[in-house]
């Protein structure tokens, strides 16, 4: 399955490879840059293919567990203090994305869409921690049952493009699509202080599957 949110590059990606297979078969000469052509344009449509990838994942039951994000490795776990929706004290886990990942990111709680900003920014590599505070980003926060939990689609050196469809207001499922970073990225979400952290640094995440903590 490939990504509705990413079908305008997906498909122009598509049709550029497999006239490049065609035309070079067709016209160019000699073998070995024809052939060499069709190696590249077959390699570029397989990373194409594998980018924009959308699979199934079923979501654990439990109001009360945060789930990550995205797909990825978890690059660090600290406590900070999260004055923007949270107020209060947090654990920050942030999650680097390579561009081998599934860049499809899920709400981590259900709940309403209490909070959104979108912040301009630069294009530092995203697992570097100034990534946080200075990358372009998209700020959410949701409020569930057992209390609020924001996170960030940051943008990294190569990921420009971030897609969110959620708007304030909106009713969402644990686990569901609301987006996704182009192209390499990170994720940042802040779990309340209060919570059983059930994650550490190195583990690898699978969007909507992994759970990060239990907010009990």
């Amino acid at each position: 399955m490939i990504t509705r949110y990413g079908y305008d590059v997906f498909f122009a990606v598509t049709i550029l490879c497999i006239a490049a297979i065609i035309l070079s078969l067709w016209l160019i000469e000699p073998k070995f840059i024809r052939y060499g052509i069709v190696i590249l344009s077959a390699l570029l449509l397989a990373l194409n293919v594998n980018f924009f990838r959308d699979p199934e994942r079923t979501a654990p039951s439990g109001d009360s567990l945060v789930l990550a994000p995205a797909d990825g490795k978890i690059i660090a776990i600290r406590t900070v203090v999260q004055k923007e929706y949270l107020d209060s004290e947090a654990a920050l886990i942030s999650i680097f994305m390579s561009p081998l990942n599934v860049h499809v990111n899920r709400n981590p709680i259900g709940g309403t869409v209490g909070y959104l900003r979108y912040v301009e920014g630069e294009f530092f590599a995203a697992y570097e921690d100034k990534a946080s505070e200075k990358n372009e980003q998209m700020v959410i926060g949701i409020e569930g049952l057992r209390g609020r939990v924001l996170f960030k689609q940051i943008a990294g050196f190569v990921a420009r493009r971030i897609v969110c469809t959620l708007k304030v207001g909106d009713s969402v499922r644990a686990g569901e699509r609301f987006g996704m970073i182009k192209f390499g990225s990170r994720v940042d979400i802040f779990i309340p202080q209060r919570a059983t952290i059930r994650a550490k640094v190195g583990d690898v995440t699978t969007a909507g599957e992994t759970v990060l903590a239990d907010l009990h």
